[in-house]
């Protein structure tokens, strides 16, 4: 976990030192935290350029669960590293990448036996209402 951490903090540092070379390079003497203003906005935006009309696509053909899955399964990446992070900072555990890989499967897992269950729901729902009214059924996104 400890070398995967520092190979990520090593790529982050390339590219900021990249950046910090073109700001040197260029006329602008912009500030670290300037620096990062506009590379971590523009980065946001580009994502949000690329991801607006993946979700929007998703959201008009009724998939919102792989939208909540996506925001969720981030959220628990985030979690897991910071609490690994946080472990070999502070020395209250061994901070280990095998954790972050057991502790996200343990969200794909249970995620797949919701799914299986939802999807089950679903079928019973739309077999006990017959066929008159299948066209009409529309899928809750509640469950």
């Amino acid at each position: 976990m400890q070398t995967f951490l520092y190979n990520i903090v090593m790529l982050i540092s390339r590219i900021h030192t990249y950046f910090l070379t073109l700001n040197d390079q260029s006329e602008n003497s912009l500030t670290d935290k300037q620096l990062h203003f506009f590379i971590i906005g523009a980065f946001g935006i580009a994502m949000i350029l690329i991801l607006h009309p993946i979700f929007l696509w998703l959201a008009k053909t009724g998939h919102t669960m792989v939208i909540s899955f996506f925001y969720v399964m981030t959220v628990i990446l985030v979690i897991t590293f910071a609490i690994e992070i946080g472990q070999g900072f502070y020395g209250t555990g061994i901070m280990e990448f095998d954790d972050v890989y057991f502790g996200v499967s343990g969200f794909l897992v249970f995620f797949c036996v919701f799914i299986a269950i939802r999807g089950i729901i679903h079928l019973i729902i739309r077999l006990s209402r017959g066929k008159d009214q299948e066209q009409k059924y529309e899928d809750p996104d509640l469950f």
